[in-house]
């Protein structure tokens, strides 16, 4: 049985439809909803490294599916 992810499943779409700028320090948050937070670490090419700010986990994503947060913890998005 092959593995779908809930956004294929539900065509669910993560990409922004405008550019905006990402860099190293930003906060940003992946998808639609408000949380979690994370904090860019690197970028390179179409990639980002994001932390967790809450469990300082790490990942990767795609920069098409981040979200930059204006201001800290989203005060002002």
């Amino acid at each position: 049985m092959t593995q779908v992810s809930y956004s294929d499943l539900y065509a669910i779409s993560h990409l922004r439809g405008y550019e905006e700028e990402i860099a190293v320090g930003d906060l940003v948050r992946t998808g639609p909803n408000r949380f979690p937070h994370y904090q860019v670490v690197a970028v390179n090419g179409d990639k980002a490294w994001l932390k967790n700010v809450q469990t300082d986990q790490d990942c990767l994503a795609e920069l098409a599916r981040c979200r930059k947060i204006n201001g800290p913890f989203g005060a002002n998005d």
